[in-house]
């Protein structure tokens, strides 16, 4: 490595490659293969005719191959010189052969068009290139109406993504629900994982609605982690009922969403308190939105740990409040006074701009108090 690449590549210079993990070129040149026989005897051909219009009627080179070409292509522009009659039979037999070429090659091409797949192989190599240059996307697998609304929210707020479903139409589908990337293949199959890069993904995304599915996704999502060695995926995936959601996340599933269960919250929230479903709306759910809820870990090495929430200044210094605190065995703290002692292993709720958030996340994760505070 040179003095240059090696300083590029301290300084975060190197710019990373957006070559798809699965080469899609020796399946098209498998196709091409059927094109190898007509390049082949077009070569000959001219060759032979210009070598024999050197040899019989003494024609200069630049002169034996513009008579061979428009011989061998039958256009009809005449002598370029005087033939002689040995020369005319040559140039009859030549226009023969090129006839007979020419028809071969036409019905291999239409017979490579019809039956092979060339043209979708190229589209897909295509779209596979524009997926490697994504990094911490989510992939989606398995095509529905959860798939579709969640695509609208990640296109709404901006987030890449690729959804992966083995159906035959998958292209009409994500014209119609607006899927910028997608891969045609069966999602379980490491096929499928190659071509979505999800080895540069933050998460993978399961949505079917057959547990089975959901189970046989989830574990090889966790092989192939295993496999690249590299920091666990974010899985989140869907149940039918609580049962099979307990089941999921003693799978491996990070966050498990058990549809009817939410869809009764929602209505719920709606009907007792419709006002405040409607500021969750406003600005938990939309995008680009001013206030943000998150979770911010406390870990039993962090510097907050038997501390006060008022000791971390976050609502005067960050514009971030405290709203809640799960604490490690579970039991859940709502509106905690500022005297309320941060324990550990317990999650604080807060509330704010994303960059204050952030920050407050930040300085919480902290070992050493900060020097400002």
């Amino acid at each position: 490595m040179s003095v240059f690449r090696k300083v590029k590549k301290a300084l975060g210079w190197e710019i990373r490659s957006a070559k798809p993990e699965y080469d899609l070129n020796p399946i098209i040149y498998s196709q091409l293969k059927p094109f190898r026989l007509p390049l082949v005897l077009v070569q000959v051909i001219m060759i032979i005719g210009t070598m024999g219009y050197i040899l019989i009627d003494d024609f200069p080179i630049l002169d034996a191959i513009y008579q061979t070409g428009i011989t061998f292509t039958t256009v009809g522009f005449g002598e370029v010189a005087p033939i002689s009659s040995a020369g005319r039979f040559f140039t009859i037999t030549l226009i023969i052969f090129g006839f007979a070429t020419f028809t071969l090659s036409t019905a291999i091409l239409i017979d490579a068009v019809i039956k092979g797949k060339l043209f979708e192989l190229y589209k897909e190599r295509n779209m596979l290139y524009k997926i490697a240059r994504l990094r911490r996307h989510f992939v989606i697998f398995y095509h529905n109406e959860y798939t579709a609304q969640l695509a609208k929210q990640f296109n709404d707020n901006h987030i890449p993504f690729v959804v992966v479903d083995p159906s035959e139409d998958i292209e009409e589908i994500s014209k119609e629900y607006n899927y910028p990337y997608f891969v045609k293949e069966e999602p379980y199959k490491e096929m499928a994982f190659l071509k979505s890069h999800l080895s540069s993904a933050k998460g993978a995304i399961s949505l079917s609605k057959n547990i089975s599915d959901n189970i046989t996704l989830i574990a090889s999502v966790r092989l192939y982690e295993k496999e690249l060695g590299r920091s666990p995926f974010l899985i989140i995936s869907n149940a039918e009922t609580q049962n099979e959601k307990i089941r999921l996340m003693k799978l491996g599933a990070d966050k498990v969403v058990a549809t009817p269960s939410l869809m009764a919250k929602r209505v719920s929230a709606m009907a007792i308190r419709p006002d405040m479903e409607n500021v969750l709306d406003e600005f938990l759910y939309k995008p680009d939105t001013p206030i943000d809820m998150e979770e911010a870990f406390v870990d039993e090495d962090s510097w907050t740990v038997n501390r006060e929430i008022k000791d971390l200044h976050l609502r005067d210094r960050l514009k971030v409040s405290v709203i809640g605190i799960t604490e490690k065995k579970g039991r859940f703290i709502q509106m905690p006074k500022g005297s309320a002692l941060i324990t550990p292993g317990c999650k604080l709720l807060l509330v704010g701009n994303q960059k204050g958030i952030a920050k407050a996340k930040r300085m919480v994760s902290l070992k050493e108090k900060p020097e400002d505070l």
